[in-house]
């Protein structure tokens, strides 16, 4: 059994069942890829795959097995070669943050600036998407953390730490009818198209739930997945705005008023999430107490121990 096979196996459930993708992806040839996944199945004597003529189709149920095996078992691989890395470049290396707009663009920018200044010879990355994207990323390796709300606690893969609560607020034009409710009801909001995230990355929210338990329909006319975009159309005219209060800056949205809504929704939660039996560099520690405070590295770690 080598090393090589468990990973032409695990490419291979990856890439959808594609071999002719897995082989791309790991820059070899099919005919390679078929042949040492069938070693591996002659070896343990039984068939991983379910085949129908050349094509890959199903995954056997003890396949299933034997692939999270394989899995494990790479990322073992991985966490070993970390630890090398750990101990030969402590403060350099690489360190990537899989994200959704709102977090890079308005809670994230301080943990990152004391990161970079204290690591200027870590090389920083962020991947944007939504929380079932980005939670994916991490899910596959291709990010060290993800940080969103509410979505990424659908993964069984991730171990996640709560960061921080946060609550909407309501933005409208200057002069609008709603800024002379002493204090506005959701009744209040459904009188006028709104313009909100996209669901896609907020999943069943806070927001929906509230104005399900009233037993009212918003007229949600137009989604977003920036809330710089909402800005934008709330200013043009086109409806009132629903979006995160750490998104609005009295500052710079000049052209906006905004409208406290904490009375009016549950709060949410940004977390964090790390794939299970991932070995952890110290830098990585130093930014997520940097980003959440109370995750220091000793809660990390019994979060981590517990996760597994």
């Amino acid at each position: 059994m080598k090393l090589q096979q468990l990973r032409y196996l695990v490419q291979v459930v990856r890439d959808g069942l594609n071999v002719s993708d897995a082989a791309e992806t790991l820059h070899t040839s099919q005919p390679g890829i078929s042949k040492q996944v069938r070693l591996l199945e002659e070896e343990l004597g039984i068939d991983v795959f379910v085949r129908h003529g050349k094509r890959v189709v199903d995954v056997t149920e003890p396949g299933k097995t034997i692939v999270a095996i394989a899995e494990r078992v790479l990322k073992e691989v991985e966490n070993l070669k970390q630890v090398g890395h750990e101990f030969t470049a402590e403060t350099a290396g690489s360190l990537t943050l899989a994200t959704t707009h709102t977090q890079a663009r308005y809670a994230l920018p301080s943990a990152i600036k004391q990161f970079m200044a204290r690591y200027p010879d870590v090389r920083l990355s962020l991947k944007q998407g939504s929380p079932t994207q980005i939670a994916q990323v991490v899910v596959d390796g291709g990010a060290d953390l993800v940080i969103a709300t509410e979505a990424i606690t659908y993964f069984d893969q991730l171990v996640v730490l709560p960061c921080y609560q946060w609550n909407r607020c309501i933005i409208v034009p200057p002069k609008h009818p709603l800024l002379k409710i002493k204090k506005i009801s959701l009744k209040d909001v459904t009188q006028y198209p709104i313009i909100t995230y996209d669901f896609a990355f907020t999943g069943r929210s806070a927001m929906q739930r509230a104005f399900e338990q009233k037993g009212l329909t918003p007229n949600v006319v137009l989604t977003a997945i920036d809330s710089d975009v909402i800005k934008t159309y709330v200013a043009l005219g086109l409806g009132i705005g629903i979006l995160a209060q750490m998104a609005f800056d009295p500052k710079q949205d000049t052209a906006l008023k905004c409208i406290d809504a904490s009375h009016l929704f549950e709060p949410s939660a940004t977390r964090i999430g790390i794939r299970k039996n991932t070995y952890l560099r110290g830098y990585i520690y130093d930014f997520i107490e940097m980003f959440a405070p109370h995750l220091t590295r000793s809660v990390v770690d019994t979060a981590m121990k517990g996760g597994k």
